[in-house]
């Protein structure tokens, strides 16, 4: 048994199960993919079908299924909902999903790599530094890389505040829960004064109340042509981690147990902050900063499957979908005609979640170990 920031790991729950082991393990995460999967297919379809105008689920898949070629039937819809559907909803339903999975796949990167269960990056302030970058395009009208401007100044902004998070949690060689969180506290602090200040000097009115409203995270307004780069974002991002899926298990050995396995942790986790840096800032950059989905899917999904990253990481992903394709149907259909934004609803989701985990975490000591 090892002692580890995130509390006491049995490295049994990491380590690859022999051939003569029982199957149980991998029969309930198979099983846990299945019944996702199909949670997945009843929240999109709910999705597509739920809002102002109420669409039948056979007539969602009518659409959708005459769009894609494979019913050649005269449609008996109106051209109206065929447009609801295909244009207005498919792609904030594709969003939500994309962004759900790429947050919660994130934040499980994210737990490993500083040994933290409650690191993800709203809370890390990571999330906060995406959103200065973007909002600093935004304000001063920053075109150098055309399309790709916001995307790109949300990923420097995160990899910077990330950057720092580790850097001032980091005393001795060593990093704690409560200095690694109060860390991020701080520097997403600082952040948000600095991105509060340019929406206030800036002279656009509009402008910033729109900004605004973006910081609070949403998925209206995508449609067809933006949803390329989070989409390829979030499949480099679970390509690459389910690569490293090895390399995460021994981190929650503990560093010197990965060294003596032949990991080079320095390096590793410096190419790993990059790229969750660069996924999280493109998810930012399309949905705005929303809060704790990779804080709640990881652990979530473990109590099924175990700690072995090669089943949390889809696992997480495809619950983190299914998650904020209903925290967006809550959004849109609470307060209707109103819309809330759908961060602030993760994050009264997110937040008891996050205060019963410091308690629980307290109980364990965990504060005794250090990454």
């Amino acid at each position: 048994m090892t002692q580890t920031a995130t509390g006491p790991y049995d490295e049994r729950t990491v380590r690859p199960r022999k051939s003569g082991e029982p199957g149980a393990g991998r029969t309930r995460w198979a099983v846990t993919l299945l019944v996702l999967t199909a949670l997945l297919l009843v929240s999109a379809t709910a999705g597509l079908a739920i809002g102002s105008v109420q669409v039948p689920p056979g007539e969602v898949w009518g659409i959708v299924t005459h769009a894609l070629g494979a019913d050649q039937r005269e449609p008996d819809w109106s051209r109206a909902r065929e447009t609801i559907v295909l244009d207005v909803r498919a792609p904030r339903v594709l969003l939500g999903a994309v962004t759900g999975a790429g947050l919660a796949v994130i934040g499980t990167a994210l737990q490993a790599l500083v040994r933290n269960p409650l690191a993800e990056p709203y809370l890390l302030g990571v999330s906060s530094g995406a959103s200065l970058g973007a909002v600093v395009v935004i304000v001063f009208g920053v075109t150098l890389f055309g399309p790709l401007s916001l995307s790109a100044a949300a990923f420097v902004g995160a990899l910077g505040a990330l950057l720092l998070v580790y850097a001032g949690a980091r005393t001795g060689g060593r990093i704690t829960s409560s200095r690694l969180v109060l860390s991020g506290v701080a520097i997403a602090a600082v952040l948000t004064a600095v991105l509060d200040l340019l929406l206030l000097t800036t002279g656009r009115g509009n402008e910033a109340r729109a900004v605004l409203a973006w910081t609070l995270g949403g998925l209206g307004g995508v449609d067809w042509g933006t949803l390329w780069l989070p989409s390829t974002a979030l499949l480099l991002g679970v390509g690459v981690l389910m690569v490293q899926a090895r390399n995460l298990n021994l981190l929650l050995a503990g560093e010197e147990s990965a060294t003596t396995m032949g990991l080079d942790v320095a390096r590793f986790r410096a190419r790993l902050f990059v790229l969750l840096s660069l996924v999280t800032g493109v998810l930012v950059a399309a949905a705005g900063p929303i809060g704790f989905v990779g804080l709640m899917m990881p652990h979530i999904v473990r109590l099924f499957v175990g700690g072995d990253h090669r089943r949390v990481l889809p696992t997480a992903a495809l619950g983190g979908a299914v998650f904020l394709i209903w925290a967006d149907i809550a959004a849109r259909t609470v307060a209707a005609p109103m819309e809330i934004p759908v961060g602030v609803l993760t994050a009264l989701c997110g937040g008891p979640f996050f205060l019963w985990l410091m308690r629980r975490d307290a109980r364990r000591g965990t504060d005794r170990g250090a990454a």
